[in-house]
């Protein structure tokens, strides 16, 4: 990988680069429930809400590229720029996240886990929407319900930010059981042994 990486990659690059540098760090910042359920293999999880908790915190000790990854890329570009903000550099984002690693015939490593945080989401939102739909008929007002939902989607796809995934992020099925974040951050930030939530 050259001195200073493409902000963003291919599935195809980063299979090339892995092969040409052991070294490269692939870093998952998807919630630790999804994690669990698919995976690149080799890769680690760092969770997104776990970066911004201990932003203060993010100083690599190693000089290793990093390749950030999330279910579409939109978190993992989030983490990119929280990471370089805190000084890090050699970072890259997987273009298409899982979803395009799995289009190209990229390996997944799959276990139980929850659904992708887009998924949720939409379950969430088409659910609050249908309630408010069907509520209005016996109450008008309450037809707000849909409206507020889809001036918070629309906010979320012009800030590139999503309240509803990080609410959602917090839930129990979305976590794994307790885990040392010290630990967590170790895979981007530390030595060689960083510790994956997942095989």
């Amino acid at each position: 990988m050259p001195h200073t990486p493409p902000t963003t990659v291919e599935p195809a690059q980063v299979r090339e680069f892995r092969e040409a540098d052991p070294q490269v760090r692939l870093i998952d910042v998807r919630t630790p429930g999804e994690f669990t359920a698919t995976h690149i293999p080799g890769s680690y999880n760092v969770p997104l809400d776990l970066l911004r908790e201990h932003r203060a915190e993010l100083t690599a000790q190693h000089g290793d590229p990093v390749v950030l990854v999330c279910a579409s890329g939109a978190r993992a570009e989030q983490a990119r720029a929280l990471l370089e903000t805190a000084g890090l550099d050699r970072i890259s984002v997987l273009r298409g996240g899982i979803t395009g690693w799995e289009g190209e015939g990229g390996d997944l490593d799959r276990g139980r886990g929850t659904w992708a945080m887009e998924r949720q989401v939409r379950l969430v939102a088409g659910l609050l929407v249908l309630t408010g739909v069907v509520a209005s008929t016996a109450y008008e007002p309450l037809k707000w319900i849909s409206g507020f939902v889809g001036a918070g989607l629309t906010f979320a796809a012009l800030s590139n930010t999503c309240a509803m995934s990080r609410a959602l992020g917090l839930l129990p099925h979305n976590r794994t059981a307790a885990t040392d974040g010290r630990a967590l951050l170790d895979a981007l930030t530390g030595g060689r042994d960083g510790s994956r939530t997942a095989g």
